[in-house]
């Protein structure tokens, strides 16, 4: 029991009554009012501190409406002006994000700027870009290959022919069995023909009414150059179509990251963890994980790296980062001496800014094309002392394993030490000092203990074991 004695001091000058303003006899005895002992039975507990408030520097506030904020000049309260921050707010406590470089879909958060030549350089590269280009354009350029092209044609078969002298009035393909002409190009009597006859040459349509004959050998050789062109047209915008739709990014959108990770403990030590899945029933051959710990980094020289990266170890269970990837599985990063998360705890991690960015590659056993999916995670979106449920359930009925996708991002709540992974060992250390009885220090220390003297090293030895783990 301890006993505080305290006393309460007159008011401030600043809100003292003016000397016009007389006194009764209560403010009198109030502001000359003796001590006074408190007896508190616990002084830890929060009924001793509320009904002592001088024994503790606190202040305790009493409850006020949720429209008074405080005084004006004049005396009269005025009303809380609406606000965008939160009431949780306190100075430091604001979570810092960082910026993503990778997006939860996979693409990358990059411009690029300042490239000399791009224009030119893209343009040697024709086929790729056109694949990166999104599909508006490249439909559109596929519809503009085809017309311009039969307008490009079309235009030279009418300078053949008008060269020739098949337009003239005799000339005309009616009136060429009275005149005995002998046209380039049979059914031939203006541009729009010359079109038709472009479009039917390009793609050998060959509908038997206008043909070709031996009177213009520039005719056939025209014939033949565009034969040509458009079967190598053809093949290299179907190509084009073909590249973009079983390009690796299609087949990635079936693969499932889960939307946040998690830390909790694994055989006694702390684990950052994340889960995978493919919703397909073909498999991706040869599947690999990883991952790559982006954070600001200072060297000794004093050079700020604001986008280092850092290889992450994980792997599946024992299996390490090769997957049998036939169900969804749970990746694992384990927090040791080698990890760069070793020194952070729960506090940290919601303060530092980093992202850890996961790249799961493989093979797709249908196409045989290689894929890559992306995903990141940054601090926000990890939960501590989380979790997954279990999605792959063996069901009886089917006589196959179930897989649940409906709890793929569901996570239960552990309970897990909210201290880092290195303050975690040094305490695992403790107790097995403790454990091991051999030492003649231990068994002095435990005399000393039961005699009653601690000394301040054994205090904070127990201070730091009663904390939950």
């Amino acid at each position: 029991m301890r006993f505080n004695f305290s006393s309460h001091s007159a008011a401030p000058a600043a809100t003292a009554t003016p000397a016009t303003t007389p006194t009764n006899g209560n403010e009198k005895a109030s502001a000359t009012q003796p001590l006074k002992r408190a007896i508190e039975a616990d002084p830890d507990s929060l009924d001793s501190v509320i009904s002592n408030p001088q024994s503790y520097p606190i202040t305790i506030v009493p409850n006020r409406p949720a429209s008074f904020y405080g005084v004006a000049p004049n005396g009269k309260a005025f009303q809380r002006q609406p606000s965008c921050r939160s009431r949780n707010f306190r100075p430091g406590s604001m979570r810092r994000v960082r910026r993503r470089a990778v997006f939860k879909n996979g693409d990358c958060n990059v411009v690029q700027k300042h490239l000399q030549r791009r224009r030119v350089r893209f343009l040697q590269d024709m086929y790729t870009t056109m694949v990166d280009w999104q599909w508006r354009w490249t439909l559109l350029a596929f519809a503009l290959s085809f017309i311009l092209s039969w307008l490009f044609f079309a235009l030279i078969w009418w300078l053949i022919i008008y060269t020739h002298g098949d337009l003239e009035e005799l000339h005309m393909p009616d009136n060429q069995e009275e005149s005995g002409w002998a046209p380039c190009v049979s059914a031939i009597d203006g541009f729009t023909s010359c079109f038709l006859f472009s479009i039917e040459t390009q793609h050998t349509i060959g509908y038997g009414v206008r043909t070709t004959s031996t009177e213009c050998p520039e005719a056939i050789f025209m014939m033949c150059f565009q034969s040509i062109y458009g079967v190598m047209s053809s093949a290299f915008m179907a190509g084009i179509v073909f590249a973009k739709m079983t390009r690796a990014k299609q087949r990635a959108q079936t693969l499932l990251f889960s939307k946040q990770a998690v830390i909790c403990q694994r055989d006694g030590s702390l684990s950052l963890m994340f889960r995978v899945g493919d919703m397909r029933k073909s498999h991706i051959i040869g599947a690999g994980v990883r991952a790559q710990l982006i954070r600001t980094k200072s060297t000794k020289e004093g050079e700020v790296m604001t986008q280092f990266f850092t290889e992450l170890e994980i792997g599946s269970d024992d299996s390490g980062s090769d997957l049998f990837f036939i169900w969804p599985m749970i990746i694992e990063h384990k927090i040791d001496e080698n990890s760069p998360l070793y020194n952070l705890n729960a506090t940290d991690m919601l303060q530092d800014r980093f992202e850890i960015v996961v790249i799961l590659e493989g093979t797709v056993e249908s196409t045989g094309q290689s894929t890559q999916a992306r995903s990141s995670y940054i601090n926000t979106e990890i939960l501590w002392g989380h979790r997954f449920d279990p999605v792959v359930l063996y069901n009886k009925d089917l006589q196959a394993y179930e897989i649940d996708y409906g709890r793929f991002n569901e996570t239960t709540q552990v309970d897990t030490p909210l201290c880092s992974a290195r303050e975690l060992n040094e305490i695992y250390k403790i107790q097995e000092g403790f454990r091991t009885p051999a030492s003649h220090t231990i068994r002095s220390r435990h005399s000393s203990s039961s005699s009653g003297y601690q000394s301040p090293q054994d205090r904070r030895l127990r201070w730091q074991l009663s904390v939950p783990l």
